[in-house]
């Protein structure tokens, strides 16, 4: 499928990123660190920070790659369960630790009961879900009443000035990424494409007050290219 008709519809956006971070999964840490400019890592503590974590919480991290949130949630004395749309993704994530457990799912649609976890975790998950309405019902119904959101992920700066640049300069780092490692430079222009698509931080956080969240707050990382998303489920 070529990147052009990824996203002509949430089926085929699905199956594009299934087919994708199959590919790129035993590099998506080392992607993920250069495209972050190294600074991934410390935005995940940020996250887990924000997060307050209590020993014997429940957490679902979702979109949750080779476990990076999972395993520092766990670290807090969290129960952790790790979904994920890309089974490689998770092999290789329980070859990490097995400090939690992980399961091959879809944020649209997610196999568990309404009212489960305490707290739902996401890394760059948002922007890549096929159907955003949709995953967000969905970690609303999972959540119990008073549980917390947190959600990290690329920004779509609204002011041309800045956006127009910092997409062009991931597309050329992305196309060059995808040409030396797989002979494909659409792989990670994949990126760029998904933000040039993706509401953005304001409407990400408009979104999740018009479906029920509360206490929605957007914290500014990298100069705001990047954000935190944190938000309440209403008890």
């Amino acid at each position: 499928m070529s990147l052009g008709s990824a996203f002509d519809s949430p089926e085929r956006k699905r199956a594009h990123n299934r087919a994708l971070f199959a590919t790129i999964a035993d590099r998506y840490d080392l992607i993920t660190a250069v495209l972050s400019y190294g600074q991934d890592a410390r935005w995940k503590r940020t996250l887990i920070r924000r997060a307050g974590l209590q020993r014997g919480e429940h957490v679902l991290d979702l979109a949750c790659g080779t476990g990076d949130l999972a395993f520092a949630a766990a670290a807090k004395g969290a129960r952790v369960v790790g979904l994920d749309l890309t089974h490689r993704m998770l092999q290789l994530a329980a070859g990490k630790s097995r400090s939690a457990t992980f399961l091959t799912g879809d944020m649209t649609s997610l196999p568990f009961q309404s009212q489960t976890f305490d707290v739902v975790t996401t890394g760059y998950g948002l922007r890549n879900v096929p159907d955003l309405t949709a995953a967000i019902d969905e970690i609303a119904r999972v959540l119990r009443p008073g549980g917390r959101l947190l959600s990290l992920d690329f920004n779509r700066p609204r002011p041309a000035v800045i956006r127009i640049p910092y997409l062009a300069y991931l597309t050329a780092v992305g196309s060059a990424l995808g040409w030396l490692l797989h002979r494909d430079p659409d792989t990670y222009r994949y990126i760029p494409e998904s933000i040039r698509r993706y509401p953005g931080a304001a409407g990400v956080a408009e979104l999740l007050a018009s479906r029920g969240f509360s206490h929605v707050t957007v914290v500014p990382l990298l100069f705001g290219l990047m954000t935190l998303h944190l938000a309440q489920r209403p008890r």
